[in-house]
């Protein structure tokens, strides 16, 4: 009776048949329901993202996200419309999340664990944005969000000449695009945290604060092609994010000198990549 209440209390969770022999080797529990989870936790986190960003537009709760700089003309920050990117970068979350979800392949149990996490940290990086509204905090929030997505871009990396199909693709697209702009997101925050140190106006300083802008964009471009990844979806992503503070400044600013100086960085940073290539996870120890 004890050995059968035994064998109720501890059930066996997962086997393997090894060729050779014939034997079962026994996962713990805990293990075998989080990677279960895993695909409905990520596929949860995707459609929570965007519902989180829209909580003050739609429900009228906090500030909306981009409302103290909007329409402050500083040089460095995209034009509104610009930020759209963010349905596409939602779009290719949720839909890696649903092919993890159905097919269930070890290597997307990798990327969607780091991938997972950098979510979670997006949707608390929004409600911050929205409910608290501190630049200092927002800017702090920023980094989770990249250190988990360049994980899961690495990760991916690590695969690329393994084969192709269309989930990789999603997952190249899922990675690539949410750390590229992440990058855009933190190189314009930092000439807003400068001014909010400093006391300065939104247009003081303007060459210094597009340069401070290009020059983050530039070192975590260079970092990411030499040691994350070498995704082409980041620098699409980062060249949005470019375009957008061109446009920002030929069209809404009147200083045409930066946009010019900002199209030329940026031809010079994609020009790099596209010409030079990138190394990403293969760079040798």
């Amino acid at each position: 009776m004890s050995r059968q209440a035994n064998s109720v209390k501890m059930p066996a969770c997962l086997a393997f048949f090894q060729f050779g022999a014939i034997f079962f080797r026994h996962e713990p529990c805990h293990t075998v329901t989080m990677k279960s989870r895993l695909p409905l936790i990520l596929l949860a986190l995707g459609i929570l993202q965007p519902l989180s960003g829209a909580l003050a537009p739609l429900l009228g709760i906090g500030t909306p996200i981009g409302e103290a700089t909007r329409g402050i003309q500083a040089p460095e920050q995209p034009l509104p419309a610009y930020f759209s990117i963010w349905s596409l970068i939602f779009g290719a979350y949720i839909a890696f999340a649903y092919l993890t979800w159905r097919h269930r392949e070890p290597w997307m149990f990798r990327i969607a664990l780091p991938l997972a996490g950098a979510g979670l940290a997006n949707i608390v990086w929004m409600l911050s944005a929205q409910l608290i509204a501190v630049q200092r905090l927002d800017f702090v929030l920023l980094f989770p969000i990249a250190a988990l997505s360049w994980t899961a871009a690495a990760r991916f990396d690590r695969m690329r000449g393994m084969g192709g199909n269309p989930q990789k693709l999603i997952a190249d697209a899922a990675t690539g695009l949410l750390s590229g702009w992440i990058l855009v997101a933190i190189g314009i925050s930092v000439p807003l945290v400068i001014r909010g140190f400093a006391g300065l106006g939104p247009t003081d300083l303007p060459w210094q604060m597009l340069w401070i802008f290009l020059g983050t964009a530039a070192l975590g471009s260079w970092i990411f092609a030499r040691y994350v990844s070498r995704s082409l979806w980041f620098f699409a992503a980062l060249a949005w994010g470019l375009m957008g503070v061109i446009a920002n400044n030929w069209t809404m600013t009147g200083m045409g000198w930066l946009a010019i100086m900002t199209a030329v960085s940026g031809g010079l940073i994609l020009g790099l990549r596209l010409l030079r290539g990138a190394d990403g996870t293969t760079v040798p120890a």
